[in-house]
């Protein structure tokens, strides 16, 4: 068994047994390599963000929360170089970019045989000219979206006027690249889309933001056509 799929199958082993922990002793035998190729292992998977933890002293040992982890996934080679497209576009000023880079990890390690080398080597073939980030402000865009606050912004127009905003996020929408960040305004009480590479500064709060539907919200603007991505249509639907 290779290294990728070894990571792999501690993955499901960890999973099968959980909540009880395992020794690395047991882990080492079940897959006939040696304890420190097993810790080895272990912190890999820890480093590269799968949710495995250790419990010192006696009946301790290493163990995974299943809920936080992938259920076995079988990618086909052209679904694996797919995701690898996907996540190979979300750069630096992306939302949720930390989280994408995590969570390709994490899809990593689920993988094995020709879909594992499909990503592999199309991930080797991308390029990418990094454009200027304030990741603070994609922090508390994130922040913000995710806990459902207020965001108090500034923000350059297309003609450099600054302003500063009091606003209750509703979505995101990206055109040809670009990403938006879709809100009420409560200092213009109106609808608003603030271009993300144009915000300098966003400060989250702790003050609930009311629900908008973000289909009103664009009514009337330039992007009133805009459609949920069919990729996402499967996350999108309730489950």
């Amino acid at each position: 068994m290779n290294r990728t799929a070894r990571l792999y199958a501690l993955v499901e082993e960890l999973r099968a047994a959980a909540p009880r922990p395992l020794t690395v002793g047991v882990l080492a035998a079940r897959f006939e390599v040696s304890t420190r190729t097993v810790q080895r292992d272990l912190r890999a998977l820890m480093e590269s963000g799968v949710p495995v933890r250790i419990t010192p002293g006696r009946g301790g040992g290493w163990s995974i929360d299943p809920r936080m982890t992938l259920p076995p996934i079988r990618f086909t080679a052209d679904e694996a170089a797919a995701l690898a497209a996907a996540l190979a576009a979300a750069g630096a000023s992306t939302p949720y970019a930390g989280a994408a880079r995590t969570a390709a990890q994490k899809i990593a390690v689920s993988m094995s045989g020709p879909a594992s080398a499909a990503a592999r080597e199309l991930a080797a073939r991308i390029v990418t000219l990094p454009s200027p980030v304030d990741t603070t402000v994609r922090a508390a865009v994130e922040q913000a979206l995710t806990a459902g606050t207020v965001l108090r912004l500034s923000y350059l127009d297309a003609a450099g006027r600054r302003s500063d905003r009091v606003v209750e996020p509703a979505g995101l929408l990206t055109v040809d690249g670009r990403w938006y960040l879709i809100a009420w305004c409560r200092t213009r009480q109106a609808g608003r889309g603030f271009r993300l590479d144009r915000v300098t500064a966003a400060v989250p709060t702790t003050d609930r933001a009311g629900r908008h539907d973000l289909a009103e919200l664009l009514r009337g603007s330039a992007a009133a056509g805009a459609v949920p991505p069919t990729t996402l249509a499967a996350l999108a639907s309730p489950s």
